[in-house]
């Protein structure tokens, strides 16, 4: 498990997110136009609000894409949890050579949305991961 510092700016996304969520956040990660929460878990559905409300109104106030993620100290179940919006079907973890790897199959139709353009929604999830468990490389399925 990786360090997880905070900027100045992710600090007050942090303390803004927890005031108006009630939620306690162990990592955040800003990626432009996107917000990345990790709440502790059990806190998932306070985060979310009823039918949403929260995520809708946080995202209207911070003006970026608002995202929650629910730890897990299990590594297998916090990559499902990183993928749940893609519809994951399978996580695999397993050992190749020295480095843990992680294969999470979704939802055939959610693949690229998973993935990104250019890799690049891939390579947040990925460091996010490696930021909580020790995994560092995770492909989509």
């Amino acid at each position: 498990m990786a360090n997880v510092t905070f900027t100045e700016d992710t600090l007050r996304y942090v303390a803004f997110f927890q005031s108006e969520t009630h939620t306690t956040v162990v990592d955040c990660v800003d990626d432009e136009k996107r917000l990345i929460f990790v709440v502790q878990e059990g806190d998932l559905g306070r985060a979310i609000g009823k039918g949403g409300e929260n995520i809708a109104r946080l995202r209207q106030k911070m003006r970026k894409e608002i995202l929650v993620v629910e730890l897990s100290v299990d590594p297998e179940t916090f990559v499902r949890n990183v993928f749940r919006a893609y519809g994951v079907k399978k996580v695999e973890i397993e050992d190749r050579g020295g480095v843990r790897h992680a294969t999470v199959t979704v939802n055939a139709t959610e693949k690229g949305r998973a993935i990104g353009r250019e890799g690049r929604n891939l390579r947040v999830w990925r460091d996010l991961i490696a930021r909580h468990h020790d995994i560092t490389s995770v492909n989509v399925a």
